[in-house]
């Protein structure tokens, strides 16, 4: 009888162990104002120590009501959900070990070397470029971001690049989904940063090197290195730039660092204002955030309007809008000038920041929307989501 009582237990034992709890998280919303589909980080490898799971367990993310939660293990170990948790409110999510559903990939990209090195990604909201070497070789100017609408949560990049260089499609036109009609030229373009001294912005050209880090299905990271600054006479400047884009965000945080910086030295960020709506710009310096109501080069082939911003959840020492002469205007292809933020940048810190676009034929019918869509996002990026883990 003891040999049976010392197995059954032995047995029990196993078992118990092998049924670990599932970790809860609770999300705490500080703001008023509703918090649907925004990303949470939490350290995976507290998660899997919690559940006691080796490193290369998987779990399932489930909600209040059981229901599974798509999720991503990014680049630097962090597990990455979308919450949803009401004004002044809280939500509580479990992680048990276990296999999770397929998730569709909705942040993606790549860098296209048949198309002059472009480095392009999306989400389910909006497709943005950075220019890369071949382009700069070809003494091409094109220092900003660019930016494509679309009108559809799939990716769209892809078939547009293949479209347009292998199949007479041009990415120009709107084929029902979405286009390239925002014009960059030599300027900022839709939300670059650049540093400022003496009042005088410093263009970063296309970028030199990149690594792509997370490529979906819910973010998209990459890395950008550019060729040396020239900074008060130091040739030496050099700018990392490090762009996350989420599924259902219009905007891409980036953290920016400048390496061999000597002293203290302002920055800028910068939308492009162009002659089609020459006063469509606006800003709040005190909530944080610039716009500008884009017409595009194309209205009057019924393109709609792009809104582009910047978010900054640091405060901004202040916003103004920067005028071309009408030389300056001649040497960046025709553009106005630039609505910009102003900051300082501290050598080794990082300067972070959120930029992106919305569209008036997904979304944004005015630029009130827009606006009041920049103005809370700066709100909940200055009071992120709390999170607990037990």
């Amino acid at each position: 009888m003891r040999k049976i009582f010392l197995a059954v237990a032995t047995a029990l034992a196993m078992f118990s162990c092998s049924q670990k709890e599932p970790v809860t998280v609770t999300i705490t919303n500080p703001l008023s104002i509703d918090r649907n589909g925004e990303m949470v980080e939490i350290s995976m490898a507290e998660i899997t120590g919690k559940l006691q799971l080796p490193d290369t367990a998987q779990v399932i993310v489930s909600d209040e009501n059981g229901l599974e939660v798509p999720y991503q293990i990014t680049y630097d170990d962090m597990l990455i959900f979308p919450a949803s948790v009401k004004g002044d409110a809280s939500a509580v999510y479990t992680i048990a070990e276990g296999t999770p559903q397929p998730v569709d990939v909705v942040a993606c990209g790549r860098q296209y070397p048949e198309r002059l090195d472009d480095m392009a990604w999306e989400n389910d909201r909006a497709a943005y470029r950075a220019y890369g070497p071949a382009l700069q070789e070809k003494g091409e100017r094109a220092f900003g971001y660019d930016i494509w609408t679309k009108n559809v949560p799939e990716p769209v990049v892809e078939d547009r690049y293949d479209g347009d260089l292998n199949r007479k499609i041009s990415y120009h036109v709107d084929h029902g989904n979405g286009m390239d009609c925002y014009a960059v030229g030599p300027t900022l373009g839709g939300g670059t940063a650049a540093l400022f001294p003496d009042s005088t912005i410093i263009y970063p050209y296309c970028y030199k090197d990149c690594e792509i880090l997370d490529n979906g299905p819910l973010r998209f990271t990459v890395k950008l290195v550019y060729n040396p600054l020239v900074v008060k006479g130091d040739s030496t400047v050099t700018e990392t730039r490090v762009i996350s884009l989420d599924k259902g965000s219009q905007l891409n945080k980036t953290v920016v660092t400048f390496d061999n910086l000597q002293a203290t030295t302002p920055v800028v960020t910068g939308i492009v204002l162009h002659k089609q709506n020459p006063m469509g710009y606006s800003f709040d310096a005190g909530a944080g955030y610039i716009a500008y109501a884009d017409s595009t080069e194309n209205a009057a082939n019924n393109n709609g309007v792009i809104y582009v911003g910047a978010v900054f959840p640091a405060t901004i020492k202040g916003a103004f809008t920067q005028v071309f002469s009408e030389k300056e205007q001649k040497e960046r292809g025709g553009a106005l000038g630039h609505v910009l933020a102003a900051s300082e940048y501290e050598p080794g810190s990082e300067y972070i920041y959120y930029w992106g676009s919305g569209w008036s034929k997904y979304g944004f019918e005015a630029d009130t929307d827009w606006n009041k869509y920049l103005e809370e996002y700066a709100q909940k990026v200055r009071n992120p989501l709390e999170v607990a883990i037990k």
